[in-house]
């Protein structure tokens, strides 16, 4: 039958915008990854910190685009890897802390003579 409609494919007015890809989603997962390659070394707080905050913001757009504007995957797992990267970051500022008062703690006090009591 030609011109016949079936299940697969959605009845869609021809007036209406294609689906877009969200840059802002595409940068929040960008910052994301950038934040697990830095957390280590605490300086994936920053971009953990953008990626959070533009996340609020594309989160806005997604749902006021009513799916015209396409991109949650991306943006969930960004969001996820800038918690990972804090968390890392945290576990890094924890391992410093312990392995400098473990060092400050092992240099001791004066040397004295074994004689000395």
């Amino acid at each position: 039958m030609v011109g016949a409609v079936t299940a697969a494919e959605p009845l869609r007015h021809p007036a209406d915008p294609d689906p877009v890809r969200a840059t802002k989603a595409t940068a929040v997962l960008a910052l994301g990854v950038a934040a697990v390659v830095l957390g280590p070394m605490v300086g994936g707080v920053i971009p953990a910190t953008l990626a959070l905050i533009l996340a609020r913001e594309v989160r806005r757009e997604l749902v006021d685009a009513k799916g015209y504007l396409i991109g949650t995957r991306r943006l969930e797992r960004g969001v996820s890897l800038a918690w990972t990267g804090i968390a890392l970051a945290a576990g890094a500022v924890v391992v410093a802390t312990v392995r400098g008062l473990y060092l400050w703690a092992g240099q001791g006090g004066p040397d004295f003579d074994q004689n000395v009591k």
